[in-house]
């Protein structure tokens, strides 16, 4: 059974920072690339950050260029969003998400092209009050 598991959500103050966690399980994990996307009310999905397992090639969006870093953790499966500097509009609920890896696909495929992710996890919602 595939499993993402998204934690460490929660509120902080706008320029604190979280920590957020998604475990895989269920799949060769060096085969995908895993992204973070975020959901705010009322506004469509955004591809925030990917990484790629095997060669360690990480791709951010511009909002969040300089204050996120996406990590991975290939012993343990798992895929890390650190967020710094967080600002009131970050506030969404984010989710990971992997979709097989391509030598040939950039980062800026993986999150803007329109890349069909065959995994999902549940969410975990991060508040940034003002």
């Amino acid at each position: 059974e595939v499993q993402l598991v998204e934690s460490g959500g929660g509120l902080v103050q706008a320029g604190g920072s979280l920590s957020l966690s998604c475990p895989a399980s269920g799949f060769t994990f060096d085969d995908y690339a895993i992204a973070w996307f975020r959901q705010a009310p009322g506004k469509e999905r955004e591809g925030v950050s990917c990484v790629t397992p095997k060669d360690g090639s990480t791709y951010y969006a511009d909002s969040v260029k300089g204050r996120f870093t996406i990590s991975s953790d290939n012993a343990k499966n798992t895929v890390y969003l650190q967020m710094n500097s967080l600002k009131p509009e970050d506030t969404a609920v984010y989710y990971c998400a992997a979709t097989p890896a391509f030598t040939y696909y950039s980062g800026s495929y993986y999150l803007h092209g329109g890349v069909h992710y065959d995994y999902w996890g549940q969410g975990t919602q991060v508040t940034v009050s003002s």
